[in-house]
């Protein structure tokens, strides 16, 4: 009788051990094949990483070529102006800036646009709108630190923000540049790039920039 009571607890522990063996044996297969699951995941992560690196830096480059095309059609188009000193064009982090000092564009206190100024505008616009048609435009106003004494502005901002807002209006409404890439900032006397101590200096600072921004930059802003 013990014997057999032997034998039965024998068989129990081996069948619970066997059970347990097999459980364990299951798990470790489980386990492997979850492993192996997240490795092709970690895998696909790294291509489509990868994949991603590259177009970020194929979308930059073109956006790169497509502001230094830009710069060069417009350094042909504005051969009159960049030899007469009255404007200039940079490549920046913000983009192409094309500066242009105010005389070209507006007389003295005035926020209208001279037509001499429109045909410069012209020839802008042609650029922008057969170039970089997908890119934005910010138009920025700036002026000398001379306080407003007889034109009836309020101050420099009002003035630089008047003459911004006319340089939008006739891209926009004369030369065809679809609103939505354009926006209009005047800093008034705020942001100098020389000091205001003599009437050459003082002119620089009496400028109109037209940046023109990378595309993706373009997307950002017309997101929010």
């Amino acid at each position: 009788m013990k014997t057999k009571i032997a034998i039965i607890m024998f068989l129990a522990v081996f069948t619970m051990s066997g059970c347990a063996y097999i459980q364990k044996a299951k798990r470790t297969d489980e386990m492997e094949i979850e492993n192996a699951n997240l490795r092709k995941k970690i895998a696909q992560l790294e291509k489509d990483k990868a994949k991603e690196v590259k177009r970020v830096y194929e979308q930059k480059d073109k956006e790169l070529s497509d502001l230094e095309r830009a710069k060069q059609e417009l350094e042909e188009s504005l051969k009159k102006e960049i030899g007469e000193y009255k404007a200039k064009l940079q490549m920046t982090e913000r983009g192409l800036v094309i500066t242009f000092v105010s005389e070209i564009f507006f007389d003295s206190g005035k926020d209208k646009v001279k037509e001499d100024g429109k045909v410069t505008l012209n020839k802008v616009a042609e650029v922008l709108n057969r170039d970089v048609p997908n890119s934005g435009v910010a138009v920025e106003g700036h002026t000398d630190n001379d306080p407003i004494k007889y034109s009836g502005w309020k101050s420099n901002w009002e003035l630089s923000s008047g003459r911004a807002l006319a340089v939008v209006h006739y891209l926009a409404d004369e030369c065809k540049v679809q609103p939505q890439r354009l926006s209009a900032n005047g800093y008034g006397e705020y942001h100098p790039v020389a000091l205001n101590d003599t009437p050459q200096n003082k002119q620089k600072n009496r400028r109109v920039e037209i940046v023109i921004l990378p595309s993706k930059v373009s997307k950002v802003k017309a997101e929010r």
